[in-house]
Formats: structure tokens, sequence, C-alpha cells
């Protein structure tokens, strides 16, 4: 059984994001000097999938201590990035140490990954060459198989589905959204912003609504209200909506750019993790 607390989080958050009265505040991305700042790692770890050495990036919360243990949250890049995507243009360094500063976040590690799993894995070329799509596809099995069970061996990251959110944006919101809907077991944490045309359709992507009921702790889908894609976020959220599955539909102002992706993350990350039954697996 879901906490209650959760359920009572997801009501508030539902009314106050519809009703638009969450935006985050000026220099909510600011760094500033005078508080507790986080360390970004890079990690080298052998995909079997990719049959190769693959890198990506970890923040480690202000205070980190390999004495204590960590839910983490998988966050995704876009068709055109890489595992630095996040960390040039969406700073979400700064924003979590801001936030941290505040007293409002769950210490969590944050795994920037690079999505798109192949040999050759740069955004480099045609990024649209059918080989580099199929590779975020491919990324499924590179997360599940190679990645997570690094991050849990080589960090203090707690272990169950309870302990596991998966967010990205647009191309890697819509694998956000495949990956951890079609997953379950794996991630109680899971959400879109700007969600990219991979996304499945919502008969695929939910086809056993209960179920994401059931297990899923929050279900967030969000994007700006200038973005040509949003057809894709609407079309799911009417899907959740007709089947009365509980989430979060936040339609915010702006395009398919990290003016929208820095004030999801802000806002989401604030949700995560918090009132949970940790025995929960």
């Amino acid at each position: 059984m879901k906490n209650v607390w959760i359920i009572l989080l997801l009501v508030l958050s539902i009314s106050l994001v519809s009703a638009q009265q969450k935006h985050a505040p000026a220099g909510f991305d600011l760094y500033q000097s005078d508080i507790s700042h986080g360390k970004i790692d890079t990690i080298f770890y052998f995909s079997s999938t990719v049959e190769a050495e693959r890198s990506a990036l970890v923040y480690l919360p202000p205070g980190f201590s390999p004495k204590k243990s960590y839910p983490v949250l998988y966050l995704l890049h876009g068709i055109g990035g890489d595992e630095y995507e996040w960390l040039k243009n969406g700073t979400p360094q700064i924003i979590l140490d801001n936030l941290y500063a505040q007293g409002k976040l769950e210490p969590m590690l944050v795994v920037l990954p690079n999505g798109r799993a192949m040999k050759d894995d740069r955004a480099s070329g045609n990024i649209m060459a059918a080989d580099k799509i199929e590779a975020f596809a491919t990324f499924q099995r590179d997360l599940l198989k190679d990645l997570i069970p690094y991050v849990e061996k080589n960090y203090p990251a707690k272990p169950g589905q309870i302990n596991r959110a998966l967010f990205g944006l647009s191309m890697g919101g819509g694998q956000a959204l495949n990956f951890g809907l079609g997953n379950l077991d794996t991630f109680a944490w899971v959400g879109g912003f700007s969600s990219a045309p991979n996304t499945r359709m919502p008969e695929e992507l939910i086809p056993n609504p209960q179920e994401v009921k059931d297990k899923l702790q929050l279900l967030w889908i969000s994007c700006g209200d200038q973005d040509g894609l949003i057809q894709i976020t609407n079309r799911t959220h009417d899907y959740l909506e007709k089947h009365q599955v509980p989430h979060v539909f936040y339609i915010e102002p702006g395009g398919h750019d990290f003016n929208v992706w820095k004030n999801d993350l802000y806002l989401v990350s604030q949700l995560l993790f918090k009132d949970s039954d940790q025995d929960h697996q």
C-alpha cells in the first residue's frame, strides 16, 4: 500500500501545478559562494550491452558521506546531447546545491548518463542517423544491466524500486517514460520533460493502468506551452486522466529549451524520495 502522505503530496502537487502557482524563483539557478556545494564524479563502467567502456557523471550532494546510503535519480539528456548536456546547459549542480541550502531536498545521488548506447556515443555527425536513434532505445538494457548495477556496487546507493527515480528531457523524456513505465519493479519515480516522439503511444506505454497506480510513487509529465512537441505530453495526460492514474501534469510558459527543463528539475527534485515507505521494494 502506498504511504498516505505520498497520495496527499501528489494531490497537493497536482492542484498547485494545475493552477500554475509553482515556478522556480529568481536566482534559483545562480551559483552561491556562501553555501555548501556538492561534487561531480566522472565514472567509467564496462557496458556488456555495448561491449565497450562508457562514461557517466555522478552528482554527490553537499555533505556526502560514504557511510550513509542514498536514493538515486537517473537524469537523461536530449537527442543532441550526452552525459555533459545537463551539466553544461541545465546546471543541476547549482540548482540542487541551492535547494539543499534551503533544506528542501532529500539527500540523493544524481547520475547523468549518456543515453546513446553505442560504441561511438558522441553527439557528432548526423544525430538523426538510424543507428544513433536506435542507440537511444538500446540504452534501456545498458541502464538496467550495466549502469545501475555499477552505481549500486560502487556508491552507497540504496537498492530497490522505491529508491530509484528516472527522469529526462526531450528524447530523454521519452526514454524515461518508456523505460520507467516499462520497468515498474525497478523505478518508483518517473517523469518526462517535453517528451519527444520516441515516447510510446499511451496504450503501449501504459497497458495496465492499475499496475502504475499500485507501484509508482510519482508520475510527472510536463511541457512548455510554446513547444511544438506538446501534443505528445497532452496525449499521455489524456490517457492517464481517462484511466484515473494519479500524475502531475504541468504545462508551463516556454518552448523546447533549458529554461523549461531547469524549472522542471527545480520542482520535481523537491518531490522525490519524501514520505515513502523505505521498506517497500
